[in-house]
């Protein structure tokens, strides 16, 4: 008996060491790079270029692990130098502040060149606390703010000026819109447009319940939900308490001021749809909201209307063509130089006389780009779009004012660049190929130059790589401006001489650098710093191609690996998903958003983004809409291939370990792939997923899987739509599932997800369901829990490892615990107190 006893403890020791030990997570790797610590280990990573007015000079802000620099570019001497010596600045400001600075903690905000271009305003904040001026509850408790030092200073003789009686302008109101002149403001109040002038407005800005405020009435019909105003997002209970008060009228403005227009909408019919803020104070608040989903008849009705503003009169524009048609106004493109204006006023694209406008079938498959004249109020289709899945447009391009239009369209299954007549008439091609362009970045009116980015076109390249290129208007000189292997962010200013860029792959350090406008590089700007990135143990991702499920179409994407990888051991794979078709989440560039990626990776998992057919809009038209008409499945069998082929060449992946994850899109998508692919996938985190299309917005699920327009024998049309859902398919679920969403979701509603839970239980599954209180579809201040939350997932269920304690100590260790900052009246450097000005 005793020999069996030891016989059993050898063969039960000899086996035991053959297994392999569950590996554990690395909670330790994966907490250092957390959002909050990024901010510390990447800096600038691009130059955002502040064009001036006077010139083709720019400046701009640029911080590495030495602190910030701001300089000043002339093009025109190729120079690129400080705009002040910082040592000499941060003596200067301390001298007037009386709070200690020195270069490398020089906290200028709100930088901004002055008219003349040779001064330069900003501000610094002080630890000076002082009474707000402007507050009406002087027992409030947010009544004290520290003071902010405002500050000239020429850049020809380096002296600096304090202003000691300036006032900082207001920010702009959010309920107001402000004419191009700057004399009139527009908004909405009890559902009807409202007026303004400037006097006025400063009022408004300073105390909004101020009584002596002078309003004017230019509307009497509107009633909620024929509204002329914008109050989406509020509660009931908020939209009670906040029913008198201001709110945004999405108008635009002729460039003269003197008209306006504005898409008005009737949703009444448009059924209600609901969440309950759980979280509220006191009592559970109801929100109510109009919401259309897929197929159902109650559509909102769009009204053009147009305001003659000088008269004070209004007239709806007659624009009916499609039945539940969709009416887009486009916007006037910004000035590059006007970024840093006090106000920038929202002017309709056009001109006076004229504006252009989209009118959209339900469907999508029929687009009219129209023109609108102020003056008779006549509507004329200037171009169609015809196509049998749905049609995509992009604001046209205006030449001289209208008397040619560039447009793009993907009518020949590729996005290309047309130029017309200002009636409509095809002139001719101006890009033609087998490639993507993306969208006009500049047009060169005198010589006749389109500029505009593409991508696709270069051999040998990821097809989504995006350059910019020039172009004659005859389709003449097509000539690439940024030359290189990498992902570029153009910046070209408005004169269309110069244009800054960043280039970049995941994989790569972005570098910035000047060009001009024939692709001759000016001079090299900066390179990124990361070596405080690099020394935590980070390394770049990689790029591979793998094929489709047909065996034919590339599909690209990146690989993520932990920063501790050995290449003897094996590793679980995971999935994150998008399945677009607006986009794939493959990174091309190298960014700071590392949490579903380079993050989850550090747990001790190989992480992957890949593409698939029907995903993304910068290539075929046949590959954008491969899935349309089969929304829930199209993508899964591209995903489950590149598994497949990267676990063939890559054999320290476990290709019995594979999990997916993905939010919104992915969260669909990652649960209808562990119910298509059961014995494939094996562990999935699905976040605020669309579950089922039917109850998502009618404009997604419909422009993206189709809808169906039936015509009867008296000609009414009606709209029919069917869509395969993730809870048909409930009984295949075999891995382990955690299914999560925000109960505030009014993007993605919670149905979705409850819905798919309820399938599961009917279908006596086991299952994990998250719900995220007081969370919208991203899930806001709760993104940090779950991060951690879906790595505690996967940790258990690819590696084994169940030791995760109550306490999520990975958050915990960040948080300060040195109590409440004492505030007085005591004199004090730093953020817990300081002195306080006499009011």
């Amino acid at each position: 008996m005793r020999k069996f006893y030891f016989l059993s403890l050898l063969l039960l020791f000899s086996f035991g060491a053959q297994a392999q030990a569950p590996a554990k997570g690395n909670y330790q790797l994966a907490s250092r790079f957390s959002p909050k610590k990024l901010q510390k280990l990447i800096f600038t990573t691009s130059i955002d270029p502040h064009w001036l007015k006077q010139s083709d000079r720019f400046w701009y802000e640029y911080e590495t692990s030495n602190g910030k620099n701001w300089y000043i570019v002339d093009p025109a001497t190729k120079t690129k130098k400080q705009l002040f010596d910082k040592d000499k600045l941060a003596s200067a400001i301390t001298m007037i502040v009386q709070d200690p600075f020195d270069a490398q903690h020089l906290p200028i905000e709100n930088l901004k060149f002055l008219p003349g271009e040779q001064d330069i305003q900003f501000e610094v904040k002080s630890t000076i606390d002082e009474v707000k001026k402007d507050r009406i509850d002087k027992t409030a408790p947010d009544s004290l703010q520290k003071k902010s030092f405002y500050f000239r200073y020429n850049l020809v003789t380096q002296q600096l000026q304090e202003l000691k009686d300036f006032e900082k302008p207001k920010p702009k109101a959010r309920w107001a819109t402000i004419s191009p002149d700057q004399k009139t403001v527009v908004f909405a109040r009890k559902h009807n447009l409202y007026w303004m002038d400037m006097a006025n407005y400063q009022k408004a800005l300073k105390n909004e319940k101020d009584t002596t405020i002078v309003e004017n009435q230019l509307t009497t019909d509107g009633v909620e939900y024929y509204s002329y105003g914008d109050s989406r997002g509020e509660t009931n209970a908020e939209r009670e308490k906040n029913k008198n008060n201001r709110h945004p009228a999405r108008i635009l403005w002729s460039p003269d001021s003197k008209h306006f227009a504005f898409v008005r909408t009737d949703e009444r019919k448009v059924k209600d749809l609901w969440v309950i803020h759980n979280t509220a104070k006191g009592r559970p608040e109801l929100e109510t909201y109009k919401y259309q989903m897929p197929g159902e008849k109650e559509a909102p009705k769009r009204e053009l209307m147009l305001f003659d503003f000088s008269a004070k009169t209004s007239k709806k524009i007659n624009a009916a063509a499609f039945k539940d048609q969709e009416l887009g106004l486009w916007n006037a493109p910004d000035l590059k130089k006007n970024r840093d204006d006090e106000h920038r006023p929202d002017i309709w694209h056009g001109t006076n006389n004229k504006l252009y406008f989209t009118r959209t079938s339900r469907d999508l498959k029929k687009i009219d780009i129209c023109e609108l004249d102020v003056t008779t109020g006549k509507v004329t289709p200037v171009i169609n779009e015809r196509f049998n899945t749905y049609v995509e447009v992009q604001r046209v391009g205006l030449v001289k004012s209208g008397q040619e239009l560039i447009h793009w369209s993907e009518r020949d299954g590729w996005g290309h660049f047309y130029l017309y007549d200002a009636a409509g008439k095809l002139k001719n091609r101006i890009t033609t190929g087998s490639f993507h362009c993306e969208s006009i970045e500049g047009i060169d009116e005198k010589n006749r130059v389109l500029y505009f980015t593409a991508n696709g076109r270069e051999t040998g390249e990821d097809p989504y790589l995006i350059h910019l290129y020039r172009i004659n208007f005859d389709g003449s000189g097509l000539t690439l401006l940024n030359k290189g292997n990498f992902d570029n962010f153009a910046n070209l200013n408005d004169g269309s001489s110069y244009f800054v860029n960043t280039a970049s792959r995941v994989n790569t350090v972005p570098i910035s650098a000047l060009y001009n406008n024939k692709g001759k590089k000016v001079m090299d700007l900066e390179k990124a710093d990361l070596t405080r990135l690099m020394t935590t143990g980070y390394k770049f991702p990689e790029p591979f191609v793998v094929k489709a499920d047909d065996g034919i179409t590339d599909i690209y994407g990146v690989m993520y690996k932990p920063f501790d990888f050995d290449s003897t051991k094996t590793y679980p794979v995971i999935a994150y998903v998008y399945p677009g078709p607006q986009t794939e989440a493959v990174n091309k560039s190298f960014g700071r958003s590392m949490d579903r990626i380079d993050r989850l990776a550090q747990l001790g998992f190989v992480v992957i983004t890949v593409g698939n057919r029907g995903g993304h809009p910068a290539r075929s038209k046949w590959y954008h809409t491969y899935g349309y008409g089969n929304l829930r499945d199209y993508g899964l069998a591209d995903k489950k291939a590149a598994i497949e082929q990267l676990a063939d060449r890559h054999k320290f992946i476990n290709i019995n370990k594979v999990g997916i994850t993905g939010h919104s899109g992915g969260g669909f998508m990652s649960t209808a792939a562990m119910l298509v692919y059961p014995d494939f996938f094996k562990v999935a985190v699905s976040g605020a997923g669309n579950h089922e299309n039917n109850i998502y917005n009618r404009w997604w699920s419909e422009k993206h899987h189709g809808v169906r327009e039936v015509i009867s024998p008296k000609g009414d049309t009606s709209f029919v739509y069917n869509i395969e859902k993730n809870p048909d398919l409930a009984k295949n679920l075999k891995g382990n599932l955690l299914l999560v969403t925000g109960d505030v979701d009014n993007n993605v509603h919670p149905a979705n997800t409850i819905r798919m839970a309820n399938a599961l239980i009917r279908a006596n599954k086991r299952f994990d369901f998250m719900l995220m209180p007081g969370q919208r579809h991203a899930f806001g201040d709760m993104t940090e829990y779950f991060f951690w939350l879906m790595g505690d997932y996967f940790t258990k269920h690819l590696l084994g490892d169940f030791s995760q304690p109550v306490d999520i100590q990975e958050i915990n260790r960040e948080i300060e615990n040195g109590g409440e900052k004492k505030k007085g009246a005591i004199t004090g450097i730093g953020t817990g107190g300081g002195r306080i000005a006499e009011e």
